[in-house]
């Protein structure tokens, strides 16, 4: 027997930002309260999700004083496999670095886990038993969403849901391979963040921090976040499932 491998929701071509704008629902999703916020513990796979998924919302939690902690799963070492691991780790937690220096947030608490990048679903009891002892005096966790279609994203959403007592998490590559509408989202768990442009504005430049993600060529032949990935992140707000 023959078996059928099935594909990765992440490859091939993806939904244009601008049926993602046309969509009138996601504009009209309710609002997150973040006004109560006293302090929030942010879970990333790699460097540049929490960048992407929940950047805008750091730098106004940052602005009104919440106590933040960044815990960051691995260093994005495995995003080109024909490199030096070490040097793109290195590089990786620079551009992360920088983005927040974009965004205006300082003082951010950052534990870094060193975890194999690309093999975080083995990992998945270690990093929920961690995540415990590290988010247990904060008020919120975002996290990846747990069905984003990449499985380390997917695994330390699971881990973080086991951990926390609280937990928004943050979708990343669902808004590429998604339709407005899909089925295989729970939209009615959905809220958004409005962004004011200032903060926009700033997420937009941090974005641009991650030179080896947006420039640098891939064994596929491209950037690992090409412009139409990288244009559902420049909106005027962020979504959070609850």
């Amino acid at each position: 027997m023959v078996s059928e491998t099935v594909p990765n929701r992440i490859d091939g071509a993806g939904t244009a930002e601008s049926d993602w704008n046309s969509w009138r629902y996601l504009r009209e999703l309710p609002e997150v309260g973040l006004q109560s916020w006293r302090s929030a513990v942010i879970v990333a796979a790699h460097p540049d999700d929490e960048v992407l998924g929940v950047g805008g919302t750091m730098a106004m939690l940052a602005a009104k004083g919440v106590r933040l902690r960044l815990i960051a799963a691995t260093d994005g070492e495995g995003s080109h496999p024909r490199c030096d691991p070490a040097v793109v780790g290195r590089t990786r937690i620079r551009e992360s670095a920088a983005a927040f220096g974009a965004l205006g947030i300082v003082g951010l608490d950052v534990i870094r886990l060193g975890l194999p990048d690309t093999r975080l679903a083995g990992r998945e009891d270690e990093l929920a038993a961690i995540l415990r002892v590290h988010c247990a005096d904060f008020d919120i966790c975002l996290a990846p969403w747990e069905s984003d279609a990449h499985a380390d994203h997917e695994a330390a959403g699971r881990a973080a849901r086991r951990a926390c007592r609280v937990v928004l998490t943050y979708p990343v590559w669902m808004w590429h391979w998604a339709r407005p509408a899909d089925p295989a989202v729970p939209w009615q768990r959905a809220a958004q963040v409005p962004l004011p442009p200032a903060v926009a504005a700033r997420k937009r430049t941090a974005i641009r921090e991650f030179t080896s993600q947006l420039t640098d060529r891939t064994p596929a032949g491209g950037p690992v976040l090409p412009p139409d990935v990288i244009a559902h992140f420049t909106r005027q707000r962020e979504v959070l499932l609850r």
